[in-house]
């Protein structure tokens, strides 16, 4: 049995550290040790951020082909995460077979696991990474005079 608790620094916090006690006083009671752990809760990528790279991988298909092969942003997506981390030295996940056999399934990174932080430097990279390729981004988001700030 397993929860969590959020606090806030807006408030509610002794609220939801007296629903922590009587959750692992509830399993103490039952005879059972409760291990606790406490860290900084860094926030997930922002929703502007998903879209912004979205975007970003959508003009890049538009825009590119990879291995002789017109790809959609889903695929530029993979390919440009792939990129980042190797270049970032960031754990990948690993390659694996499919559950038929028949392919392998790379267990990579998610973006929506990222941090803010790590979602922006995936952005900045893909930003680089495009102007480097002359992929011309239209987007708003990324005007030359964003790319040169």
């Amino acid at each position: 049995m397993s929860n969590y608790f959020v606090l806030r620094a807006e408030g509610g916090a002794w609220e939801r550290m007296r629903d922590a006690w009587l959750f692992a006083k509830s399993i103490l009671d039952g005879g059972k040790n409760v291990r606790v752990d406490i860290k900084e809760l860094l926030p997930k990528r922002s929703l502007e951020q998903n879209a912004m790279f979205h975007a970003m991988c959508g003009e890049i298909a538009q825009q590119r082909q990879w291995a002789g092969q017109k790809l959609d942003g889903e695929a530029w997506k993979r390919l440009l995460v792939d990129a980042w981390a190797r270049e970032e030295g960031r754990v990948q996940g690993h390659i694996v077979p499919s559950l038929d056999g028949q392919s392998i399934v790379n267990l990579g990174i998610q973006t929506r696991r990222m941090t803010v932080a790590a979602m922006a430097d995936l952005i900045t990279w893909a930003q680089a990474w495009a102007a480097e390729n002359g992929v011309r981004l239209s987007d708003p988001h990324f005007s030359e005079s964003r790319r040169a700030a």
